[in-house]
């Protein structure tokens, strides 16, 4: 005669996530028979919210839906909407919107590292410990995170929800002096970036091995953030417009979060997926400082994407030099972009991903369909059954410490809940 015995572990939200959710681990004998990651905040609706409104509003609009990536919702839309009225924003204008995001990579990378992951490995429970045990780390990386703040508001406007940039560029152009300061802060973070690669290279990493597919964009020369082609490790490169065709989402009862498949494959994006398809696109300095990080041309141990976090925040701060250096102020601070009707693609890289948007667009400039596909509702499925690989061998462990373990993974993804719809119910049912 067999009987279930439920073990519940509740934690009413995970600390250190963007984000609230639940996960739900079946258990038969020493088998895990199911997980279920549920993301349980409400829909957004921002897509229905798009319909109707000028082809000039997704900007602004999108950015509300994350304070920590608005830059990656603005710089998408704006290249959806521009792809959909034929018209591409090169030159000058392009390099400040490389600029505008390499601020967001720096500060949002630097948050994660810092304030949400960085304690797992020290066995602290959040930054606050760190502060105690050891400020020096957590003041480095509240620098960058300022850097990165700083870039974003001198080109964007503000820190949080950016209001300079729109269709076609911006709406005001950075003076000389305002470059000057960033090029003085970038100098600083420079060094604080190169520590941070070493210090979290010191880190202890746990066994895990992702096998997925992977997802990101790639340029023919460069690491790709703010444009490029859509490439799969298995799928290869595939036109942008393709992406739906190509990433099909669909519903699970479990999630108010879509989930998704590369070509019936469930894949990853985010900076393991940038690392294993472009690594080698990355400058030679760089390259070298991460070889002696541990990193080789692959990387499937996600706990260790902190080190490629860290690498791609070195590679954004050199980036921002790079453009400031070679800035020459443009014409003007925008280029016209008359509506027209059509349909539109765009995707760049989030700091956790691809990021993907579609518009449909009449003659009037009004929106009629807007598709929105977040990296993390991409990665969901993968990290699902990533945790089951994790969770197996480590059945014995009790309610307390295998609930640590489960949010350290977890956070190793940086997942951004309320982008795909904040976390964490651990229930397992042991039968």
């Amino acid at each position: 005669m067999s009987h279930r015995v439920e073990r519940l572990l509740s934690v009413g939200a995970l600390a250190r996530v963007e984000g609230e959710g639940a996960l739900h681990v079946a258990v038969r004998g020493d088998e895990v028979e199911s997980v279920r990651l549920a993301i349980y905040e409400p829909p957004r609706y921002f897509e229905a919210l798009l319909r109707g409104r000028r082809y000039t509003e997704p900007p602004d609009l999108t950015s509300r839906i994350c304070g920590i990536c608005p830059v990656a919702y603005q710089m998408t839309a704006c290249r959806a909407v521009e792809d959909a009225c034929g018209v591409t924003v090169d030159g000058q204008l392009a390099g400040l919107r490389r600029l505008l995001y390499c601020g967001e990579w720096i500060e949002s990378h630097a948050l994660h590292i810092h304030l949400l992951h960085a304690p797992d490995f020290l066995g602290l429970p959040d930054a606050l410990a760190l502060a105690r045990s050891d400020p020096a780390p957590l003041r480095r990386g509240l620098r960058l995170k300022k850097a990165g703040n700083e870039i974003v508001e001198v080109l964007g406007g503000r820190a949080i929800h950016p209001v300079n940039v729109r269709v076609g560029g911006f709406h005001r152009l950075p003076t000389r002096a305002e470059l000057d300061h960033l090029a003085a802060v970038l100098r600083e973070a420079r060094t604080d970036a190169e520590d941070v690669l070493r210090w979290v290279a010191g880190f202890d990493f746990p066994s895990l091995t992702v096998r997925h597919e992977l997802l990101a964009l790639r340029e023919p020369e460069g690491y790709a953030i703010d444009s490029g082609t859509p490439t799969g490790a298995l799928a290869g490169p595939f036109d942008v417009a393709e992406f739906e065709q190509r990433v099909r989402e669909h519903q699970v009862p479990h999630s108010t979060a879509l989930h998704a498949a590369l070509d019936g494959r469930p894949h990853l994006t985010g900076p393991l997926a940038r690392w294993n398809l472009s690594a080698e696109r990355l400058p030679a300095r760089i390259r070298a400082l991460a070889a002696e990080a541990g990193l080789g041309p692959r990387c499937d141990n996600p706990f260790r994407g902190i080190v490629v976090r860290a690498v791609e925040v070195l590679w954004a701060v050199t980036e921002a030099q790079r453009i400031i250096e070679e800035y020459r102020p443009p014409p003007a601070a925008a280029v016209a972009v008359p509506p027209r009707a059509g349909t539109g693609y765009g995707a760049t890289e989030a700091p956790r991903g691809l990021l993907y948007h579609r518009y449909d667009i009449d003659a009037e400039g009004i929106v009629r369909l807007a598709v929105i596909v977040p990296p993390t509702a991409q990665n969901q499925t993968a990290i699902e059954a990533d945790l089951r690989s994790f969770i197996e061998p480590r059945l014995h462990l009790d309610d307390a410490e295998l609930t640590r373990q489960c949010e350290q993974v977890i956070r190793s993804y940086d997942p951004c809940i309320s982008c795909a719809a904040h976390f964490l119910t651990l229930t397992v049912d042991r039968s």
